[in-house]
């Protein structure tokens, strides 16, 4: 699970019916937008003899013993005895045309930077298949999609997307520079034209279907903060459970949680299993109470399909 607050993450700022996509919002006379993204939380463990073992979303999570699991997101931690290099990233955002209108191809470019030595190169490592997880929610969390920039000559990272609908939405990038930590981009964006109808969302909902099929979200404990939750999923279609799912980006399933005020982040990663289904096990915790939308990503019958729900979480 990757989790950031957004606050520290953009000190300086610049979310569908359910699907994969992105956001837009002319901060400037450019329409250039750069997000500063900091690196490790601090206190993180500091070798002291022996290997550290660091977990590659959470890096403020380590150990000096081999073979032991992140508590946020259940990952393997791995031998990373330099878990951060210290700096700090900020992530640029140039979309073409300037102006991001519905119904129009839009070519979003993403670059990374050294906060402070901007024209560094700065190469990124491949988690989970790839090097950046674009996020893109229409900013009432009804939309939700997912892409992939990739890399190009010009140092930068590029995907073509067209915005079905004008309105706010905000665009969050996954990534992670060689030798640092996880880091997290986040840009508003206005995409002009026919806007969207915004959803007001409140109630629990932890049923969702499409498509003949059906996904049901469980957790072991009350929805409460600051306590490790383990979250289950249950998908069947038809009415009979799916015991052949194929992995996703290296993964039986993928889940992303964002706050109603799209200021808290969660990306969620299953934990290790022999079997394909009909469960996915994870596990999560949260920092702050509140409502919640929780995208699920699966991959079954040749095709990816993206369920969601809706969660409050209390004090």
């Amino acid at each position: 699970m990757y989790r950031l607050p957004l606050a520290l993450l953009a000190t300086a700022s610049m979310l569908i019916t359910t699907g994969c996509s992105s956001e837009s919002e002319s901060s400037s006379a450019t329409n250039t937008v750069t997000t500063p993204t900091n690196g490790p939380a601090e206190g993180t463990a500091q070798h002291s003899g022996g290997h550290t073992y660091a977990c590659p979303m959470h890096p403020e999570v380590t150990s000096t013993k081999e073979g032991e699991k992140c508590p946020k997101c259940g990952m393997n931690l791995e031998h990373n005895d330099q878990v951060s290099n210290g700096k700090t990233y900020e992530m640029k955002l140039v979309p073409t045309p300037m102006e991001v209108t519905a119904g129009q191809p839009t070519t979003l470019a993403f670059t990374p930077r050294e906060t402070g030595n901007e024209s560094a190169p700065v190469p990124l490592a491949v988690v989970h298949e790839k090097k950046i997880h674009l996020i893109i929610v229409s900013k009432d969390l009804g939309q939700f999609y997912h892409e992939h920039p990739e890399y190009t000559a010009a140092g930068d990272y590029k995907v073509k997307y067209t915005f079905p609908k004008g309105g706010e939405y905000v665009l969050f990038q996954d990534y992670t520079p060689t030798g640092s930590g996880h880091q997290l981009g986040r840009q508003p964006l206005t995409v002009k034209g026919a806007a969207y109808t915004p959803v007001k969302f409140k109630n629990d909902d932890m049923q969702w279907s499409q498509d003949g099929y059906q996904a049901t979200l469980a957790f072991d404990k009350d929805l409460k903060v600051g306590q490790l939750l383990g979250m289950k999923i249950n998908i069947s279609k038809d009415g009979q459970p799916v015991t052949d799912l194929a992995n996703y980006l290296g993964a039986l399933g993928h889940v992303v949680v964002i706050s109603e005020d799209t200021e808290q982040y969660l990306h969620v990663h299953p934990n290790d299993q022999a079997d394909k289904g009909p469960n996915i096990g994870f596990n999560t915790n949260f920092e702050k109470p509140g409502l919640y939308r929780v995208f699920l990503q699966f991959n079954h019958g040749g095709k990816i399909h993206t369920g969601d729900f809706t969660i409050n979480v209390k004090s």
